[in-house]
């Protein structure tokens, strides 16, 4: 049986996410779902007919479901689900301002994920993320290894594309890191970036890092802000995709995103963005990064702040 992977959602972030995931041609079947009717189906008829232009054989399937779970029928068996439900941030909206409304959405998503691809690793990179991807781990009470979500990938992209813009050096030379949350209490590890294999502190002043550091959490909300509608979703998409295909591929590769921490690093029980080595059945193992006294002390306290957030959303 060959491969299958859903997106729900036909935003532009689910959309462009399908699109990718279609390309790469690792897939089968790429389903996309969206309450919104007709939707996508148009998507996937359009994105059907740019496969002899791009070369793929991936066929896309759209499928409009319900709030009531009518049409999810069409994800049946899927390896992989990307959870891209919910409503994106306005200027001047926090992702935690999202909290209530996404939650609904994504547990009736989650719960419908769990009846009809009982086997699927779920992706969550609904907003706000860490909160959403715990949110999601209960509602389909799958194991936690095969519930992640994606923000460090992202987060990592931003800040490397800010160092190589600076230093005006190819993307491919740069090494970054962030961990934690997706938000506040983000933590960039300049301890571990490089450039060229020499370390970030050797080739950008302190007071540089940390604009670009600050530059890196506020990286949504800059899109937001110059976008007016919507938010980020070229790079996100992305970030996404690539952790897909890790899974499809069983590869093993090593990225940063929201996973189970259960005594790595000191930190008991919750999602929280570390580096993590992705296969078949999601993620395969948490993998520590040396740190600084003062990055894993930003480590444990963005874990307290997700873990207050986490503990609201299981009543919700």
């Amino acid at each position: 049986m060959g491969k299958k992977v859903t997106v729900v959602g036909a935003g532009f972030y689910g959309a462009t996410t399908a699109m990718r995931l279609a390309e790469y041609d690792v897939f089968d079947t790429v389903v996309l779902t969206d309450i919104l009717d007709g939707k996508p189906e148009g998507l996937a008829l359009d994105m059907n007919q740019s496969r002899s232009i791009e070369g793929f054989e991936t066929k896309v399937i759209g499928q409009t479901t319900t709030v009531d779970g009518d049409g999810y029928d069409a994800i049946a068996d899927s390896d992989i689900v990307v959870i891209t439900a919910g409503l994106p941030r306005k200027p001047g909206m926090s992702r935690m301002d999202l909290l209530e409304v996404n939650a609904k959405i994504v547990r009736g998503v989650a719960e419908n994920v769990a009846k009809f691809a009982p086997n699927a690793v779920i992706i969550v990179v609904s907003n706000p993320l860490d909160e959403m991807t715990a949110l999601t781990q209960i509602a389909s009470q799958f194991p936690k290894n095969r519930v992640l979500g994606q923000a460090g990938m992202l987060d990592t992209a931003r800040f490397t594309n800010f160092v190589a813009e600076e230093l005006g050096v190819p993307q491919k030379s740069v090494t970054t890191l962030t961990l934690g949350s997706h938000g506040d209490t983000m933590v960039p590890v300049p301890s571990q970036c490089t450039v060229d294999g020499k370390p970030l502190s050797d080739v950008l002043a302190a007071d540089k890092i940390e604009e670009l550091v600050v530059r890196t959490r506020n990286g949504g909300a800059e899109v937001v802000a110059l976008l007016k509608t919507g938010s980020a979703y070229y790079a996100p998409s992305a970030a996404a995709a690539r952790m897909a295909k890790a899974i499809a591929e069983d590869s093993g590769d090593v990225m940063p995103v929201c996973a189970w921490v259960d005594g790595e690093y000191g930190i008991e029980g919750v999602y929280l963005g570390v580096n993590a080595e992705l296969g078949a059945g999601g993620v395969r193992k948490v993998v520590e990064t040396p740190l600084t006294d003062s990055e894993l002390a930003g480590l444990k306290e963005a874990a307290e702040a997700v873990r207050a957030k986490q503990a609201d959303v299981a009543d919700m």
